[in-house]
Formats: C-alpha cells, sequence, structure tokens
C-alpha cells in the first residue's frame, strides 16, 4: 500500500514546501492523539540537527503536540540515536528527529520514535497519515489540558555517557589519532568530545554549522575532505558521520575508504570470537555487497536481505533475534545498543577492536575483497516507471543474462523520485553493459 507522506525514513522533502509547518502541525497532532495512552501527563522529547528550517519544523510540531496536551522537550541539535535513546531513558511517550539525514540544508524530515525508542511501524505511521487528512478540531485539548514547551539541558552528556558505556570499562583509545568529520549536522559537539574523553587524540572538521553547510562537501556522503585531512595529519583513522550521525563510513591510516559492508564484517567477526553474536550470522539489505556474503559464509555466518532501509532491517533483527545489522551506507545497528543505526557507536566499536588487534586499520577493517558493484539512477516525473511491459521485459533479459553469476536490483527510492540500478558479479564489463542496458530503457520510458 503507497503512503502519502511516510517514505522509507520517515517523512522527507523540500522544506517549506514539501515540509510545511502546516503539515508539520498536523504530523505533531496526529502522532500525538494517537499515543495518547493513559491518564499520565504525555509529553515528547524533539531533537533536531543543523539545518535552518529546523526552527520552523519545530516550532510547528511544538504546536501540534501542545494542542493536543503533549508536553514538550526540546532537546536541541542531537544525533538521531540520542533522540531514540533519550525517548526511552526520559519515559517519553514519543520521540521526534527533525532531519533530512544526508541530504542538502533545503530539505527536513520528520522521524518519529515510541516510547521503547524503535521507528514506528508502518502500521502506525498509516494510522497517522489518516490522521493527518482529519479533521481535528473536535479533539483538540482545552484548557488546562494543553501542553507545555520547554528546552531542557545536559542531554548531550547523557548521549555521550551512553556511547562510551558501549565499550568495555578498561577500554580506553589513548594513543590512537583520530579525524572525525561531523557533518556540520548533530553530532558536531557530542562526537569529538566522546573521543576525547576516551582518551584519542581528536582533530574535528566539520563543526561549524550555519544553518547551511550541513553535509556540503563534507561528512560520509562527501568524505574526500576526511581523506585528506587524515593524510595530512597522518590520523590512524578517520570517522565520517552524516547529518543526523546515524551513519558512519571509515577512512584507514591512508585515507583509503571503508564502507559499511566492511564494517559490519569487523564487528561479525570480532563479537563471534568473543561469544557475543546472538545467531550465526547478521542481517542487511538487497544492497549488501555479494563479497561480504561470501566472507561470512567462509566463517560460518548467514547473510539475511531485506529491502532497503534501516527500518527494514531492525524489524528483522527483532523478529528473528540477530543483533548485528546494517547498510553499505553505514546504517550499521548494533541492537545490544542501540533502538537504530548509530554513527558514533559503531566507529567506536571498531576502534575497540583497532586497539586491541594493533593493527593499523587498514588491516583491521579491509575483510574481503568486494565484487564489482555498479549503481545507477534515473530520476523520473510521474507515474510507476517499474510497471512499464518495456521495462519489465527488459529486466527479464538481465537477469537471464546474469545467469547466477551475480545480481541484479531494481528498485524505487523510498526518497526521491528516482529508480535506482545496481548490478554487481565477477565480471565488471558485463554488469556495466546490463546496468546501462537498464537505464537507457528506464530513461525513455520516464521521459
Amino acid at each position: 500500500m503507497v503512503r502519502k507522506y511516510f517514505g522509507t525514513d520517515g517523512i522527507r522533502g523540500r522544506a517549506n514546501a514539501t515540509i510545511t509547518p502546516e503539515l508539520a502541525l498536523k504530523v505533531g497532532q496526529a502522532a500525538g492523539l494517537l499515543f495518547l495512552r493513559g491518564e499520565h501527563r504525555h509529553r515528547v522529547v524533539i531533537g533536531k540537527d543543523t539545518r535552518l528550517s529546523g526552527y520552523m519544523i519545530e516550532t510547528a510540531m511544538i504546536a501540534g503536540f501542545t494542542s493536543v496536551g503533549m508536553d514538550v522537550l526540546q532537546l536541541g541539535p542531537m544525533p538521531t540515536p540520542a533522540v531514540a535513546m533519550l525517548a526511552r531513558s526520559m519515559r517519553a511517550d514519543l520521540g521526534v528527529m527533525i532531519s533530512a539525514s544526508h541530504n542538502p540544508y533545503d530539505d527536513n524530515g520528520i522521524k518519529l520514535f515510541g516510547p521503547d525508542g524503535y521507528k514506528l511501524s508502518d502500521e502506525v505511521e498509516r494510522e497517522i497519515e489518516r490522521l493527518v487528512d482529519a479533521d481535528l478540531s473536535k479533539r483538540l485539548a482545552k484548557g488546562a489540558q494543553l501542553g507545555r514547551a520547554k528546552r531542557i539541558d545536559g542531554v548531550h552528556d547523557r548521549y555521550i555517557e551512553a556511547a562510551k558505556r558501549t565499550l568495555p570499562r578498561n577500554l580506553d583509545i589513548g594513543g590512537l589519532r583520530v579525524v572525525v568529520d561531523c557533518a556540520n549536522g548533530a553530532t558536531y559537539r557530542v562526537a569529538p568530545a566522546a573521543l576525547w574523553e576516551l582518551g584519542a587524540e581528536v582533530i574535528a572538521i566539520g563543526v561549524e554549522p550555519d544553518g547551511f553547510n550541513i553535509n556540503k562537501e563534507c561528512g560520509s556522503v562527501a568524505p574526500e575532505a576526511l581523506c585528506q585531512k587524515v593524510r595530512e595529519v597522518r590520523a590512524d583513522i578517520g570517522i565520517a558521520l552524516d547529518g543526523d550521525g546515524d551513519r558512519v563510513i571509515i577512512a584507514d591510516e591512508k585515507g583509503h575508504l571503508i564502507d559499511g559492508d566492511q564494517l559490519m564484517a569487523v564487528v561479525a567477526e570480532s563479537w563471534l570470537r568473543d561469544g557475543r553474536l546472538s545467531k550465526p550470522g547478521i542481517v542487511s539489505t538487497v544492497m549488501a555487497n555479494l563479497g561480504l556474503e561470501r566472507h561470512l559464509a567462509g566463517l560460518g555466518l548467514a547473510l539475511a536481505r531485506t529491502p532497503v532501509g534501516d527500518r527494514y532491517v531492525l524489524e528483522y533483527m527483532r523478529e528473528h533475534g540477530f543483533n548485528v545489522g546494517g547498510e553499505p551506507s553505514g546504517h550499521v545497528i548494533l541492537s545490544d545498543y542501540t533502538t537504530t543505526g548509530d554513527g558514533l557507536v559503531t566507529a567506536l566499536q571498531v576502534l575497540a577492536v583497532v586497539k586491541n588487534q594493533s593493527r593499523p586499520v587498514s588491516q583491521v577493517c579491509h575483510r574481503f575483497e568486494p565484487l564489482p558493484q555498479v549503481m545507477k539512477n534515473v530520476r523520473y516525473k510521474a507515474g510507476k516507471p517499474l510497471e512499464h511491459a518495456h521495462v519489465r521485459s527488459a529486466i527479464a533479459a538481465a537477469e537471464q543474462r546474469l545467469d547466477g553469476q551475480g545480481r541484479l536490483v531494481v528498485r524505487p527510492s523510498g526518497t526521491e523520485p528516482v529508480i535506482r540500478v545496481m548490478g554487481e558479479g565477477d565480471d565488471r564489463v558485463l554488469i556495466e553493459e546490463i546496468v546501462d542496458g537498464l537505464v537507457e530503457v528506464l530513461t525513455e520510458v520516464a521521459a
């Protein structure tokens, strides 16, 4: 069932065009009404990244929540995983993160978490959509039942301590020179502080947000600055977070990038040795490299695949009892510690392995040779290109050409009007031919 507002990771779009104050207010009212359960004084925690539009959306959502009788605790700029953690630890009825993650500053979005710190299910999001489009005027709070709003202090320290507690008590990372790129986003205060408190020598970049520069030529989506800085200062490791802090990409001491697939392999192997894997395997999406799957199989571990989106990874993990999962993009979920992707916590787990093994990051984090993978995007204006008969026929022919010697994934993006075409296999030339052929067909249909 196609949803009107929610995509694979909350509601997202152009600020003040798609994500308007009116919509934010209605989402606040709808979500607030849905979570008014019991007779206690209800409350919601709201965090945001550093986008200029965050002020507008936050104010509108406060109006929505307070109008239905919910108190609001404003956290200020905080990473997404911190909001999820604080919703749970502060016994809130809801958590809200105002962010468009890795998108440019002029986009924004709304992510919602339940009182358990987990993202809402598809069913709950559909019910919120129904209420957003309904007349709620008769369900608004009256008089003394209206909510209050206030900013709270000390939440950064709470999150920093929670992140540090994911490491063994006697472990510090002293002696390591760490470059951390906070993408001028939500982690610009907490990530450098946590790394410094653990003993590292910290060189922080992307820590001067101005409302416009989030993810701009920095962070996990543009890690060139990180790689350059690592080489420049001869750092042991580079850590690139995204705008809301739920994903991470690592650079080794040579300035070479390490993606989420490699990071999951590092954690899985470490936890396997320590007897900490809850199941003999991990969970990732259809986009995970086939090289990771083959590497894990050599260790006696399985790779379970889900649709794209960390929420689907997490749902599978919870249903089947896995405690390690994630995506190649660097969304890594370690459910012993977090209820969503957490870039800082993932980086700390990698740093712990590096420290324990006393080997360079290039050796610790290069666990397998990835298979050639080609991915291209085709933008479309309207309709459903993948349902076109010519496209379906082209996909079937492409899969026949692969003949089991690789994988092909053709899917719509959950956050923008784009069809993503990904092919991988041992023969790069063949993969490129197949992907280019499908892109040509899709472009003709989408024109």
